[in-house]
């Protein structure tokens, strides 16, 4: 009796988990300018260096921690393990 009970309680929790707060529209909005960045996936993190942004940047490395707040104003570059962009996304 016990297990059947853990089980509903379990998938009654996971069922009030949401991937995000953040409304839809939002999520899909492009208020950091990511869409108009994306030619420079693939090339070194290095060329950061070089440009300037007008709004805030995080860059995320492997293995680096991240806090999962989400700033639809912030532009997240996510660098892989050769050290090249792999994505950039806003949040």
């Amino acid at each position: 009796m016990r297990r059947p009970l853990l089980i509903l309680l379990t998938l009654t929790s996971l069922a009030a988990c949401r991937v995000s707060d953040m409304p839809m529209d939002l999520l899909q909005n492009d208020t950091c300018g990511a869409k108009g960045l994306q030619g420079l996936i693939g090339q070194p993190s290095e060329v950061l260096d070089s440009m300037r942004f007008s709004q805030p940047v995080r860059v995320v490395r492997p293995g680096m921690a991240v806090t999962m707040d989400f700033r639809a104003d912030r532009l997240t570059v996510e660098i892989d393990d050769a050290n090249l962009i792999r994505r950039l996304s806003c949040g």
